[in-house]
């Protein structure tokens, strides 16, 4: 049966402008020009420039004996009058003391897969071989790895060139382009790939030679690092087992990774979002915003609304339609500028408080006087939520005279020494890392080894804490840290 009741019932719901703030502050420096350019060819209303003043518009402003304000169409004051409207809503200024644009080069030039056609065309073969083997490089990856079944190519080739093959002939047209340069290209496995590289130098040197067995037929105690088992096995000495390891370690795993290619740029450049200068004492703080430009309403569409709201009597229903959308824009224009400016201040503002926490660090980069610090320390220092931290430190870095930081590696746990003094877990990290470097490489140390030390050191930590340590660093195991030396 159905009933009709009442229900109140209390949500909170986020403006379009605190949305707005929300995602202006996720996206770093580099992302912000885009959006930015993104906000300018959707809305007409904004342009790039500096804020103006007119006295024009100030006397032919819209008043109340003009306009009856009780009417439900808006007016010019209700957008554009100054004393209604802050003037950081109208305009936002992101130029810093270092305004210099750079524009970046493009080079053009040959890619990882035409470089290998380039070479087939060179070579002696016929239609159908020529066509195979097109096919076949084009199944290469940009690491130079063929890593599809040719069981399965040989499928693919009927049904796309219309040609009847099999494993074998692919096989033999897999070999040619196996000679091909970059040395390694077409392999199917790392074995083989390191393989490929060997074979022209094991020929000529009894290195290499040395190091090619090690791979065709020890590769297992190879990968495991089992050096005195492929020692025994090929009877060789120290000497002689230190240059066949150090010769397979020159090969390249990803022979296609290595090719210059321009259009398949992994490298990322970090552009810092902030830049902080040291100077007599002082922590001297600005957002880098070297390529960001100012924003500013539109003259032209100012004096649209200006003129209509003198006439607005005598107003077609089509002007009144234009009118309501310049409105509209006016206001997300408005919206926009103020977004971007509470964008500014709220990053200033979390970060002169991480700089004032982390103070000690930031005088000379020493990781060691980093204090334990977590989202909520500065979101109650700064007043803010504590997500709003963890947007501002995500993905953001800043430069600083000792180096460029991310954000986030500010932030970490602490624990309590012996001593009963509380330090940064990086603190700990660090010194971790530093026993790793200087360990011996044919015995390395081991997680309960690096345990002991620690604890020595006044770290009361367990082993499976080590562990995820050394994990975070990025350092394998101590069987496989070990070296020839």
């Amino acid at each position: 049966m159905l009933k009709q009741r009442l229900q109140q019932k209390l949500l909170q719901k986020l403006s379009p402008q605190q949305i707005q703030v929300i995602k202006l502050l996720e996206i770093p420096t580099m992302l912000l020009e885009q959006r930015i350019k993104k906000e300018l060819e959707e809305n007409p209303i904004l342009e790039e420039g500096e804020n103006y003043e007119s006295d024009t518009e100030q006397e032919n402003s819209a008043t109340e004996d003009d306009v009856d304000k009780n009417d439900d169409e808006f007016t010019l004051e209700d957008y554009l009058n100054d004393e209604d409207t802050p003037s950081y809503k109208l305009s936002t200024n992101n130029t810093s003391k270092d305004d210099k644009h750079e524009d970046i080069p493009f080079s053009v030039g040959a890619t990882f897969h035409e470089h290998l056609e380039n070479q087939l065309g060179m070579l002696t073969l016929s239609e159908r071989e020529h066509q195979l083997a097109l096919y076949l490089v084009g199944n290469i990856d940009e690491d130079g790895y063929l890593r599809r079944k040719l069981t399965a190519i040989t499928d693919d080739v009927a049904f796309a060139l219309g040609v009847e093959t099999n494993e074998d002939e692919l096989e033999r047209i897999l070999y040619i382009i196996q000679e091909l340069e970059p040395a390694g290209v077409g392999a199917r496995d790392l074995q083989e790939c390191l393989l490929l590289q060997l074979k022209a130098k094991e020929k000529t040197s009894a290195t290499a030679k040395t190091a090619y067995e090690i791979l065709k037929y020890h590769f297992d105690e190879f990968t495991r690092k089992h050096y005195d088992k492929i020692a025994s096995k090929l009877n060789l000495n120290d000497d002689d087992l230190r240059d066949a390891i150090n010769e397979i370690i020159k090969l390249n795993p990803k022979p296609g990774g290595g090719f210059n290619d321009p259009y398949n740029q992994s490298a990322q450049h970090i552009i810092p979002d902030f830049i902080m200068e040291y100077v007599d004492g002082d922590f001297q703080l600005s957002l880098n915003s070297r390529n960001v430009p100012d924003l500013k309403i539109s003259r032209e569409y100012s004096e649209m609304l200006e003129s209509y709201s003198n006439n607005k009597d005598s107003a077609s229903q089509q002007e009144k339609d234009a009118m309501t959308f310049v409105r509209q824009k006016i206001e997300s224009a408005k919206w926009f500028i103020d977004a971007l400016k509470q964008r500014q201040n709220t990053l200033l503002g979390t970060m002169e408080s991480i700089i004032e926490y982390q103070k000690e660090f930031f005088r000379d980069g020493d990781e060691t006087k980093l204090r334990p610090m977590i989202l909520k320390d500065i979101a109650d220092k700064t007043g803010l939520d504590i997500s709003t931290i963890s947007r501002v430190a995500n993905s953001k870095y800043i430069q600083t005279h000792f180096g460029i930081y991310s954000l986030k590696s500010f932030f970490s746990e602490g624990m309590q020494t012996d001593s009963g003094e509380e330090v940064s877990t990086k603190e700990i990290r660090k010194i971790l890392q530093e026993c790793v470097d200087n360990e011996h490489k044919r015995k390395p140390l081991t997680d309960e080894q690096l345990m002991e030390i620690l604890q020595e050191k006044g770290y009361p930590i367990a082993r499976r804490t080590v562990a995820k340590y050394r994990e975070q660093l990025g350092i394998p195991v101590a069987r496989l840290r070990k070296e020839l030396k």
